[in-house]
């Protein structure tokens, strides 16, 4: 098996730099993002008026805030790629730090918000944040400074001395988003730095150990916290409790198999009447599925694919390592969580609680997921062309 230094682009901070200059936006990217949003608007409407009906006698609630976030991640993503990315090395720790504390604030009384017994958000009741969305990404950069800092650098292809200090952040980070508690988060924050690992040299079979090592606690944090295992035996069998714990899965089940490949149309959603729980957050592609069917499905499962697949292209052409490392991380942290969510309205993933980005309803990880594109296209914008 090849080393994944080999896969990755090598270091050239040091290196004569080949001319670049500025391109403009990844037309396939930025095309892309902007269908999945647009659709997102489309679903969030969809899936969540008759619930926005009940509950604020305005069927386009819902839609008008996320419209709203959108407007402000808008502003924020165009503000992230007008920058010069190479600022954020400067800043990374300082970056890492306000994401740590936005992760404290959620337990301090009168700005931490306490929402059926977690305590995820910040802010008032009219107006608040998910500090979770933002300590992904400020990881992100954080790591991505550091494996690319200059001498000296932290080797990740040796396990005790250059694998185990790079945890430590990633670990910081995970725990404090697993006390909120949100073990989906928490497990997107380990593989987005897996995948940044990888992207930096590190051995495949040190990370399997790595990853062999954490089973075991994580294994007894879920069996003694009461939601996570009866998230996991419903995983494994839903119809042992089909009313409670095995509800979420089924009914998402039967939408999706009600849409059968074309779908039963838009806005025809049976689910979408308090059959299927959180029906425009976490299990909105189960909507999706039964109004557009298998045909929309692939649809969207190949927009994710074409913005991996884009985004790595300019991580490849990145001008030095920290751009090529932001890159990566950006596009891992938006793809993974998107595979992550349909694998779990697919019952192939337990339960995590985890939105579809661009698509679910949600002001925090709309306008972080904005940023991490802005990013992405940022490194684009001053990537390398043949002289």
């Amino acid at each position: 098996m090849r080393s994944s230094a080999a896969l990755r682009r090598p270091y050239e901070d040091a290196a004569p730099r080949r001319p670049y200059v500025a391109i403009p936006p990844d037309p396939w990217l930025f095309g892309a993002v902007a269908l999945l949003v647009s659709l997102g608007l489309v679903m969030i409407y969809s899936a969540s008026s008759v619930t926005a009906n009940a509950e604020h006698l305005d069927t386009a609630y819902y839609v008008k805030r996320q419209f709203l976030w959108l407007l402000v991640g808008c502003l924020c993503g165009y503000g992230a790629y007008r920058i010069d990315y190479l600022l954020l090395r400067r800043f990374a720790p300082y970056i890492f730090v306000a994401g740590t504390i936005g992760l404290l604030l959620v337990f301090v009384p009168h700005a931490g918000i306490r929402v059926n017994g977690v305590h995820r958000w910040i802010g008032t009741h009219g107006i608040t944040l998910q500090p979770s969305e933002f300590a992904k990404l400020s990881l992100v950069i954080f790591l991505a400074a550091w494996l690319s800092g200059r001498e000296p650098r932290i080797d990740v292809t040796k396990l005790v001395s250059g694998l185990a200090p790079a945890l430590v952040p990633v670990v910081v980070t995970a725990v404090l988003v697993l006390k909120e508690p949100d073990l989906g988060t928490a497990s997107l924050l380990v593989m987005i730095a897996f995948v940044l690992f990888f992207a930096s040299g590190a051995r495949v079979p040190h990370l399997v150990a790595v990853t062999l090592a954490m089973l075991p606690p994580v294994a007894i944090e879920m069996l003694h916290n009461a939601m996570w295992r009866a998230r996991l035996f419903a995983f494994v069998d839903p119809w042992r409790d089909p009313q409670n714990t095995g509800f979420h899965i089924i009914q998402s089940l039967y939408a999706l198999g009600t849409g059968g490949l074309s779908g039963v149309g838009l806005g025809a959603s049976r689910e979408k009447f308090f059959y299927l729980p959180e029906q425009y957050t976490d299990f909105i592609f189960s909507v999706l599925g039964e109004e557009a069917g298998l045909a929309g499905a692939l649809f969207v499962v190949g927009l994710f694919v074409v913005f991996a697949f884009r985004s790595i292209r300019i991580a490849l052409a990145a001008r030095d390592s920290f751009g090529f490392l932001l890159a990566v991380g950006c596009a891992a942290m938006i793809v993974v969580q998107a595979f992550v969510n349909i694998g779990v309205v697919t019952s192939s993933w337990p339960v995590t609680g985890v939105p579809l980005p661009f698509i679910s309803f949600g002001g925090s990880a709309l306008v972080a997921d904005m940023i991490a594109v802005a990013l992405i296209l940022n490194v684009g914008r001053h990537r390398r062309v043949r002289a």
